[in-house]
């Protein structure tokens, strides 16, 4: 299955986090197909002094959508994630999303596919319309450049 995640990162060593990330996606979620430039951000959704750093990789993985959000969750802890909150946003040392699990849409509470805030955050439309530029959301129909288009002119 063609697997798109977003990956953000904006404590401690941003970069070296980000490349933790990338290692352990190709050792314990699939092989990667391609992987992002890394970009500059300001947190979305809450107030922080810290900038992100974010990326979005393309990777071919056998795993289903549960076994894989429990992959990326094992991954954000080992990088020294704390527990996510219900609380609302805050600073984390890795943060990897399930943007699209290929055409997938799912919704089990615990997991919404595609994720449910893609359209409206250009940090993640620019770093996965590098990788992914022609992929159609299965929500819209639109490419994912399309959407970046979109979300530019808002």
């Amino acid at each position: 299955m063609i697997v798109l995640l977003g990956l953000g990162s904006n404590l401690g060593n941003k970069e070296q986090n980000l490349r933790f990330a990338i290692n352990e996606i190709e050792q314990h979620i699939g092989k990667i197909a391609r992987a992002s430039s890394f970009y500059e951000s300001e947190p979305w959704g809450y107030c922080s002094k810290n900038s992100f750093l974010n990326a979005a990789v393309c990777v071919h993985s056998d795993l289903l959508p549960e076994q894989l959000l429990e992959a990326c969750k094992a991954i954000e802890k080992a990088a020294g994630r704390t527990a996510r909150t219900t609380a609302g946003y805050q600073d984390r040392v890795l943060d990897i999303d399930i943007l699209y699990y290929g055409n997938c849409v799912l919704n089990t509470g615990q997991l919404q596919l595609p994720h449910p805030h893609i359209a409206r955050r250009r940090f993640v439309l620019e770093p996965l319309c590098e990788i992914a530029p022609q992929f159609i959301d299965p929500l819209t129909g639109k490419t994912i450049k399309d959407m970046l288009a979109d979300n530019l002119c808002a």
